[in-house]
């Protein structure tokens, strides 16, 4: 089972930025496709960005394009999430998920469905 940590969330202003970071365990990462989704109280999980196994394609919610970026080392087995130019209504619990499917590479996708492993989630505030 792969072991999935976010780190990075906090309070940020408006208009200001905070990088996500999200450390796989295993040692297949490289195979992996990974996304991160977020989730208010009371509301369903909805897809931010997602990258496929080697980093040369990228997905994003039409909410977050052009401001926030994914991209991923697979040396340090870690995704990142580069928010920028951050609104209030970017205030969510974000968490990274993977998908993997043995012994082949994933694709990427933006149904969490397909998503296996989940990391716990970090606290993203922009405040007004």
């Amino acid at each position: 089972q792969v072991q999935l940590v976010e780190s990075g969330g906090g309070l940020v202003q408006a208009g200001g930025s905070l990088r996500l970071s999200c450390a796989a365990s295993g040692r297949t990462f490289s195979r992996y496709a990974m996304g991160w989704f977020r989730q208010a109280p009371g509301k369903e999980r909805e897809f931010v960005a997602a990258i496929s196994w080697d980093g040369g394609s990228t997905s994003y919610a039409d909410s977050v394009k052009g401001r926030f970026t994914i991209f991923r080392d697979n040396a340090k087995s870690t995704v990142y999430l580069q928010m920028n130019s951050m609104k209030p209504e970017d205030t969510d619990v974000y968490y990274c998920a993977a998908r993997f499917t043995g012994s082949t590479t994933a694709t990427m996708s933006d149904d969490l469905n397909l998503y296996r492993s989940w990391g716990q989630g970090t606290q993203v505030t922009v405040s007004s």
